[in-house]
């Protein structure tokens, strides 16, 4: 769990996934058409990998990929990222977590 909080505060946008879930590519590709450059962590190649898995479950996030941080704070799984990205709330969010300008 300090290994999830301690990579997710270190940038404005963070976003854990698998490299072989389509849903995570997806997210991942929403923030860079949005301008953000998140930090990315593919658990599948990495070696907490498995235990950082069980964090995020833990916190809530089922599936446990893709999980979503901005600014520090889980925002949750695709299915909320593209709930706050239809009503704009997602933009926003990147804007005051600093991770885009406009």
């Amino acid at each position: 769990m300090d290994r999830v909080r301690e990579l997710a505060s270190k940038k404005a946008a963070v976003i854990f996934t698998k490299s072989s879930c389509y849903m995570c590519h997806s997210i991942t590709q929403l923030f860079y058409e949005l301008g953000a450059s998140p930090a990315v962590h593919e658990l599948d190649k990495d070696g907490y990998g498995r235990e950082m898995e069980w964090a995020l479950r833990s916190m809530g996030c089922n599936p446990s990929v893709p999980a979503v941080f901005i600014g520090g704070k889980f925002v949750g799984s695709s299915k909320d990222v593209i709930s706050l990205h239809v009503d704009g709330s997602l933009k926003q969010m990147l804007m005051a977590a600093k991770a885009i300008w406009f």
